[in-house]
């Protein structure tokens, strides 16, 4: 599997503006008004949609959440999601 790599620069404002290139915009599915994240390792930052980060932090702590639950085949979930709903009824 080939990685593509795209490489563009950015000058930093007096303010600490930097203007993301389309291109990495484009990447990022982000446009005028949406959020980023910035995420610091140690050794470089990357450039994290908002939105796809949360949702990746969100799947991250739940992971194996289902399997401790019981739920382990789609039949369980519908079950619980019935139950709960019938709980909500009365």
């Amino acid at each position: 599997m080939s990685t593509k790599i795209l490489v563009d620069n950015a000058k930093i404002m007096p303010k600490g503006q930097v203007t993301i290139p389309k291109d990495f915009r484009d990447i990022l599915g982000v446009s005028n008004g949406d959020r980023i994240v910035f995420v610091f390792d140690g050794k470089s930052v990357r450039i994290v949609n908002s939105a796809v980060f949360a949702m990746q932090a969100l799947q991250s702590e739940m992971a194996g959440e289902a399997i401790r639950a019981g739920l382990t085949s789609d039949e369980d979930v519908q079950n619980l999601v019935a139950e709960l709903r019938n709980e909500d009824e009365r």
